[in-house]
């Protein structure tokens, strides 16, 4: 132990031997837990696919049998909940087949000889609204689509007027 002076008062918690200190360590920040890649997180994780639609099943059946207005409209919002988030998933995976098709395409006239070329961000917005676009006119919601799209901008337009006096 530390020898101490006699001349000051010995403090109540006095510390004999150096405690080790927890290194706490986040996961998700850690180089130990690997690299993050999407795809093979998609194939190990492939099974809560079939959970999830299970599970949105049941609601759905609780949600016929069900009498009761509050309960009933839990249940409602849980299964808006589930189908959203099924949908984001959709949308991100075709997202991330995209960019992969067009890094094969890359990659392909690289092997060529020609000089690869990389998409900015903007470039990659418009391609993704033109496939927005083709999908829309595909099923035929395109005019409804627009037509909100034109109100939405009419409302925002107006917002950025000045007021009018006398009317």
């Amino acid at each position: 132990p530390l020898e101490m002076s006699a001349k000051k008062p010995v403090p109540f918690l006095r510390q004999v031997v150096p405690a080790k200190k927890k290194v706490r360590r986040d996961p998700r920040f850690d180089d130990l837990s690997g690299e993050y890649k999407p795809e093979i997180f998609m194939k190990t994780y492939s099974f809560l696919d079939s959970i999830k639609q299970k599970e949105k099943e049941m609601v759905q059946k609780q949600l016929k049998k069900c009498r009761n207005a509050e309960q009933k409209e839990k249940l409602q919002q849980l299964l808006n909940r589930m189908t959203q988030q099924e949908r984001a998933q959709k949308k991100q995976q075709e997202l991330r087949e995209r960019e992969l098709s067009w890094k094969r395409q890359q990659r392909e006239l690289a092997k060529q000889g020609k000089k690869p070329f990389f998409l900015k961000k903007s470039e990659k917005r418009k391609l993704e609204l033109v496939d927005k676009y083709t999908e829309l006119k595909r099923s035929g919601k395109l005019e409804s689509f627009l037509s909100k799209k034109r109100k939405r901008n009419a409302i925002k337009d107006k917002r950025r007027l000045p007021p009018q006096k006398g009317l």
